[in-house]
Order: structure tokens, then sequence, then C-alpha cells
């Protein structure tokens, strides 16, 4: 399958490019062919954050997005800081607070809600998304350049046999290929080996997020509020 651009990763950087490309293509007139290949059942299925976020960039992407409907509902209305000992809470004076812990203007969001809806706003532009599909390898032209990504095969079961539901993966050549996969995406990092990327660079970092969810007294519930800790444990 040919495109003009390949998008491996349906998540915010993705769609967004997706987005914006069909928007530039539109303002000049021209066509271009974007897909977007995700490997989760759906777009949205494996952003799994709770986030606090700054509109700027739904501003540039969508400036109409409050009519468009996009999910930023709940707009931050207190932001505050707790230093936590295994028995209490010491609340930092709002005066004391950095400017990165002030959130006037952001919205309290669920990002899977927000890729959800960049996925149907994208598909209205012509973007073609294949949700369920995962980018298995990179595909290079006879001089080394990125030619696009082949999809792993569907319908193999754990031994590596064909079963009923066998479909081969796919070829799909770009003039561009995009890899938003994320910050460990094997493909990325396959890429990094080969073209030498990290070379000079200071290695990456990276962190393990835990996400809780927590049933609490609906009488306790603040819409906005916004509690950072530090502290124990």
């Amino acid at each position: 399958m040919e495109y003009d651009v390949v998008i491996v990763g349906a998540g915010p950087a993705g769609l967004s490019a997706a987005i914006r490309l069909k928007q530039l293509a539109a303002e000049g007139g021209n066509e271009v062919s974007v897909c977007v290949l995700e490997k989760g059942s759906e777009v949205g299925a494996h952003i799994l954050s709770g986030a606090v976020m700054d509109p700027v960039a739904m501003n540039e992407l969508f400036p109409d997005w409050q009519a468009l409907g996009a999910p930023l509902h709940t707009e931050v209305t207190e932001d505050r800081f707790l230093f936590l000992t295994e028995s209490k809470a010491y609340r930092t004076p709002d005066w004391m607070l950095p400017a990165c812990f002030r959130n006037h203007g952001n919205y309290v969001i669920s990002l899977g809600n927000v890729v959800r809806w960049l996925g149907q706003r994208a598909e209205a532009l012509g973007v073609e998304i294949f949700p369920g599909f995962a980018a298995a390898e990179v595909l290079y032209n006879d001089d080394g350049s990125v030619k696009g990504v082949a999809t792993g095969d569907m319908g193999v079961d754990r031994a590596g046999r064909q079963t009923a539901d066998f479909q081969a993966g796919m070829e799909l050549h770009a003039k561009y290929t995009l890899f938003a996969e994320g910050a460990r995406g094997h493909l990325g990092k396959q890429l990094t080996r080969k073209f030498d990327l990290d070379r000079g660079r200071d290695p990456q970092t990276y962190a393990i997020g835990i996400k809780e969810l927590w049933e609490i007294d609906p009488a306790r519930h603040q819409p906005g509020l916004v509690i950072h800790t530090a502290g124990w444990p």
C-alpha cells in the first residue's frame, strides 16, 4: 500500500501530525494521503494517563475546539502541594509554589478520551487509521533510507502456527514515515542503532509511572483540584 505519509502510533503526537498534514494540504489546495497504524484494538486503548493539559497546542490545531466538542471540560481551579510523612501531610503555602506547579488555565483530562476525539477529527479530514495493526519491522530502500513499515502477521498461535484466522502482514510504503511509538518503541530502538542517532547525545532516562484509580465519597470530590505530593514513602 502506497501513501505520502505513514505514521506509526495513534497517540497525541501521531494524530496531531496527521491532522496538521491534512490541514496544510487543504490550505495549499493539495491532496496528501496519510495513514496511521495503531497497535491497540482502538485509538486510545493504550493511552492510560489522566493528566493536566495545557490547551495551547489544541488552540493551534483547532482554534474552535470547544465548539467541536473536545473533551476538555474541567478547568483547574486550585493547586495544592503537600509534603507527606507516614501519618501527616503538610501543605506548602501557595505563594511558595514555583510556576511549574501552577495550572491556571489548564484542564484536568482523560488523555485516552482526548486521543479518541483526535482520531475522530483525523478521520473526518480523510486520514486512514488502522487500529489493531502493529508495525513489526522497518522497510528500507536500496540506498538505506526508510521505505515504510510492515505489519505483523495476525492469526498465529503461540507456537507460530497459522490458525484459521491467519492474515498475512502488509507492507506500507511512504515518501515519509513518522515514528510516534512512544518513549521505548521497538522500531525506534532499531532506528537509533542503525543510524547511530544517539552518538554524542546524553542517554535517555526513563521512569516507571503507576496509575491508581480511587473511589471516594462524592462529597469530598472537588472538580478542578490538582494535588501535588512529595516525601513519604
